[in-house]
């Protein structure tokens, strides 16, 4: 399944967002922000039964 993300930097860390679902994760480093994203995405599907 592929997702858009969105990846912005903050003062401190990284931002990831997945606008269609409204998933929100973050990391000190771009690939740590997406890695985070895709485990919430995760989550998320599995909890709301997508």
């Amino acid at each position: 399944m592929k997702i858009k993300t969105i990846v912005k930097r903050g003062e401190k860390q990284y931002v990831a967002l997945c606008p269609e679902l409204d998933v929100v994760s973050q990391g000190y480093t771009q690939a740590e922000a997406v890695r985070n994203l895709k485990e919430a995405v995760e989550l998320y599907i599995e909890v709301m039964g997508i």
